[in-house]
């Protein structure tokens, strides 16, 4: 029972303590929010980066494999989300989340998410079939990026020594489940909030046709765009 009414204890502090917040002008991290009910504000394009058929691939190849197929898509990804100003902020699993801030936000986020799907039809999957000359020949592996814009709440979650960040707001989970919206060569998909920040030079190419498809995300009413285009590293 003395566990049980240590838990309750822990519950009720949380729910009685008021939120103490601040507006943040950077990504924060688990040093720069305390334990207790703290919190920054801020305005922020999230990108989430996530590998496809990942159970495909841990049944039919060896762990060793997929373990190296994992690295070399996360690296890709995490080094371009770095190069196009975006701050890296959760790993789960085969996929990475990271955070895009200042007025250029939504447009870095864009450039990042087609820079990726670029480094995984160029640079990852040749790799591959170079070094494992066995690969069957329909193999390749596929992904997708999913992008949001909104206000978002930070604050960190667990208990000493086993803390994290917890990242609240719409963008946060709609850029999670915008990777689940896989269709053929479209890997790339973001919202109207995203897609209305974006300046013109990632909305049509330099010759003018457009880069991106209006679509209708049925399972939340929202209009949101697809795109099977890359970007040039």
């Amino acid at each position: 029972m003395a566990f049980t009414d240590d838990l309750k204890s822990e519950v009720g502090g949380i729910l009685a303590a008021a939120w103490s917040t601040r507006e943040g002008r950077q990504v924060p991290d688990t040093t720069s929010i305390r334990l207790g009910n703290d919190a920054v504000t801020l305005n922020g394009t999230v990108l989430y980066a996530d590998l496809a058929e990942s159970t495909n691939l841990v049944t039919r190849f060896k762990p060793e494999f997929v373990a190296k197929v994992y690295k070399c898509y996360l690296n890709v990804a995490c080094r371009i989300i770095r190069q196009k100003n975006g701050e890296i902020t959760a790993f789960d699993g085969d996929r990475v989340m990271a955070v895009f801030l200042g007025d250029m936000r939504s447009t870095n986020a864009a450039r990042a998410a087609l820079a990726i799907a670029h480094a995984v039809r160029h640079v990852v999957n040749p790799a591959l079939r170079d070094n494992f000359k066995d690969l069957p020949a329909d193999f390749a592996i596929k992904q997708a990026v999913g992008l949001d814009e909104s206000a978002l709440f930070i604050a960190r979650t667990g208990i000493r020594n086993a803390n994290d960040l917890v990242w609240v707001g719409r963008a946060a989970n709609y850029a999670a489940k915008l990777c689940s919206l896989r269709d053929g060569d479209y890997g790339t998909w973001i919202t109207k909030a995203v897609y209305d920040r974006m300046d013109a030079t990632v909305k049509t190419s330099a010759d003018g046709r457009p880069m991106w498809e209006a679509r209708t995300w049925t399972a939340y009413s929202e209009s949101v765009f697809r795109s099977n285009w890359s970007w040039q590293l």
